[in-house]
């Protein structure tokens, strides 16, 4: 299928998929999005490891946003800020088995 934003310029396709683990590779930090934060607060640390739980579309950058969940927080990222995580990293539950 050929996705295409409004303005004709092809979407770039995400390389990270929902349910994926993700590990951040900066300490991310409060642009703003979090108004009960202080800005530049910590909101997760580098090497932490997260979960895809969205995934969303930045067209002034046509570049794929991810909402990741790391320890008790989503975080908006892009790719460069993001790498998978190895298989066997973390132990598996049930549902993610």
């Amino acid at each position: 299928m050929n996705t295409q934003a409004l303005s004709g310029i092809e979407l770039r396709a995400p390389a990270y998929a929902w349910g994926q683990r993700v590990i951040a590779l900066d300490d991310l930090v409060n642009d703003g999005s979090y108004p009960d934060r202080p800005l530049d607060a910590l909101l997760a640390a580098r090497g932490s490891v997260g979960e895809v739980v969205n995934i969303g579309h930045a067209p002034d950058l046509n570049e794929p946003v991810y909402l990741v969940q790391f320890d008790g927080c989503v975080v908006g990222c892009l790719e460069i800020e993001l790498v998978p995580a190895p298989p066997g990293l973390l132990p598996e539950t049930e549902d993610r088995a």
